[in-house]
């Protein structure tokens, strides 16, 4: 995917990133986001039974652990989706969001045999990231190839398609933002017209400020400026308290602190969706963490996935895709995941 260039080359490696696999055919913050989490410990490598894991109810949703795709390129290039889908479904998944649909080496597939080659192995396909637009007009992207987009997504069953591509098309001044807005609004239209729910995912990027408008902050415009029946937000939870470390304070110096989960709990039907994503705190580093495998990090999982489950109506309500972009071994990296979020009981 394509971008222009005076974008962050934060979000520019996000974005193009998403392209690998080959798209084709403050008063909560000190309390909900824990000094450290709990390591994770040995994992099984057959299916997690979460009855037997621990007493009181689990954090986790019963068939709401997913898993997006891009977590497990090398093993979909090397070795194709049925293998990847085959441990998947030992390690207790529920759920996959694609990062793409072709699978290397393994050869081709109809969007109708991936479709049925997950359910075989009792994964629900919940979601796929697809470019917001390229300069390429026949790039595969919602500004250029929208019908076809919306129809492979049909295709797949899927109940959500969106974009890991911020609102940044035009700029990041507010007007730019509001005129992005009035596309995901477009984008959103057309896909509820078929049954299901376009979202944007974030990276730490989108809690910057407005070019022209030091005091706002551009997510705030995407929240205000899109139709919350049409646009929903797919909330990357790592970026977001990277997001957190880097934006607490307006470019000139003063205050302006944020928690990630109060946007959450004030508007929870935005987010179906969530990447469970963790990182271990590091002041020095510029985001504020080091990536690593969820469980072995300081993100508390288990407060911030609570935080959302107890709220009246929600607990079934919202995905929680594990993701790691560079796991030193993806399928352990999936099993640790599973396991961690699987162990984690409600505090009596």
């Amino acid at each position: 995917m394509s971008r222009i260039s005076d974008i962050d080359p934060e979000l520019t490696h996000r974005l193009t990133r998403r392209g690998m696999l080959g798209v084709a055919a403050g008063a909560t913050a000190a309390a909900l986001l824990g000094a450290a989490a709990s390591p994770a410990g040995a994992a099984p490598a057959t299916g997690i039974d979460a009855s037997t894991t621990g007493r009181g109810r689990p954090v986790l949703p019963p068939g709401r652990l997913g898993i997006q795709l891009y977590s497990l390129r090398d093993k979909v290039s090397t070795l194709g989706f049925a293998p990847v889908f085959a441990e998947l479904e030992k390690y207790g998944y529920d759920e996959v969001e694609f990062a793409g649909y072709t699978q290397g080496s393994a050869g081709p597939l109809t969007l109708a045999q991936l479709k049925r080659l997950a359910r075989d192995h009792g994964l629900t396909p919940i979601g796929s990231h697809v470019g917001y637009y390229a300069a390429d007009p026949n790039a595969y992207t919602f500004a250029q190839n929208l019908t076809k987009v919306l129809d492979d997504a049909q295709a797949l069953g899927l109940r959500h398609i969106g974009t890991a591509s911020g609102p940044f098309r035009y700029g990041s001044t507010v007007d730019a933002w509001k005129r992005a807005a009035e596309e995901f609004n477009t984008y959103g239209a057309a896909a509820r017209a078929r049954g299901m729910k376009f979202y944007q995912h974030n990276h730490s990027d989108e809690f910057g400020f407005a070019t022209d408008n030091p005091k706002v902050r551009l997510y705030d415009v995407l929240l205000a400026e899109t139709d919350p029946d049409l646009v929903f937000l797919e909330m990357d939870i790592f970026w977001a308290y990277a997001g957190q470390f880097r934006f607490s304070k307006r470019p000139d110096g003063s205050a302006a602190p944020f928690e990630p989960l109060d946007y959450v709990l004030r508007q929870p039907h935005r987010y179906p969706l969530f990447h469970v994503k963790d990182g271990v705190s590091d002041p020095s580093n510029e985001f504020g963490y080091r990536m690593t495998d969820v469980g072995d990090g300081d993100i508390d999982y288990q407060r911030f996935i609570s935080a959302v489950t107890r709220l009246r109506g929600e607990r079934s309500a919202h995905h929680w895709q594990a993701e790691h972009d560079n796991p030193v071994e993806s399928f352990a990296f999936a099993r640790k995941s599973s396991a961690h979020l699987h162990s984690l009981r409600e505090k009596c």
